[in-house]
């Protein structure tokens, strides 16, 4: 792993940006995005940029079950909101939280991923080390799979509802074998709640019971971290 220290959000977001452009100028044509207020700022950069991806793919990681595409609390309306409505891309992808067969709808999208091959994946990181929704406990061998939130989740996304009884229980993500699928991982973490997390992650055993160390096995990834999420790494 390439581990980049940075002071807060707003450089992690410059840093992030770099490595998207960079990405671009060397040929990459698919990107996995991620939603979350972690992306945020680079998704500010690139929308700040010259950056052009009318010919590039986007592949997200996750969508509710059970929320429509327009609905505000989507993850399909939150990246147009931060993105794509300023940076369109060629195609976008994300999962249909309102298809009648969930299973039906993992497998179409397992294939998606399978036809456009990630070049680029942009991870945020959970206060228990999940990425994507894949929770603690879950298989290192499954593709796009139906989730039931754990209640920390939950708990997490609750800030953005009016309500707690609002927050979806349930998700369509992609997998552990999907995301280490990619080519190039960028995981970006902020704040003192995920300093667990990132020690796990970077310092800890590779375990199911905090997903991302899977990372550990990955041959690019870069992790772009402020000083208060770093905090209790041994080596920095």
């Amino acid at each position: 792993m390439k581990i980049i220290i940075v002071k807060n959000e707003v450089e992690g977001g410059q840093e992030g940006y770099k490595i998207f452009a960079d990405a671009k100028k060397n040929g990459a044509h698919t990107f996995g995005l991620a939603t979350g207020s972690t992306p945020i700022t680079t998704y500010n950069d690139i929308i700040a940029s010259d950056l052009d991806f009318s010919d590039s793919i986007s592949i997200n990681l996750d969508e509710y079950i059970g929320l429509a595409a327009d609905n505000d609390q989507s993850y399909n309306y939150f990246m147009h909101e931060h993105l794509f409505n300023k940076k369109p891309f060629k195609k976008s992808y994300l999962p249909n939280g309102l298809a009648k067969d969930i299973d039906a709808e993992a497998k179409r999208y397992d294939q998606v991923i399978e036809d456009n091959p990630i070049d680029l994946q942009i991870l945020g990181l959970g206060r228990n080390g999940h990425i994507g929704f894949n929770e603690p406990g879950t298989s290192r061998e499954i593709g796009t799979h139906r989730v039931s939130l754990t209640q920390s989740t939950i708990d997490a996304n609750a800030r953005f509802f009016a309500h707690e009884e609002d927050v979806p229980k349930e998700a369509l993500s992609m997998g552990l074998a999907s995301i280490m699928k990619s080519k190039h991982i960028l995981l970006e973490a902020y704040g003192e709640e995920k300093a667990d997390a990132v020690k796990g992650m970077i310092e800890g055993p590779d375990t199911p019971d905090l997903p991302a160390s899977i990372l550990q096995n990955h041959d690019n990834v870069t992790v772009i971290l402020d000083e208060a999420a770093a905090s209790k790494l041994t080596n920095k």
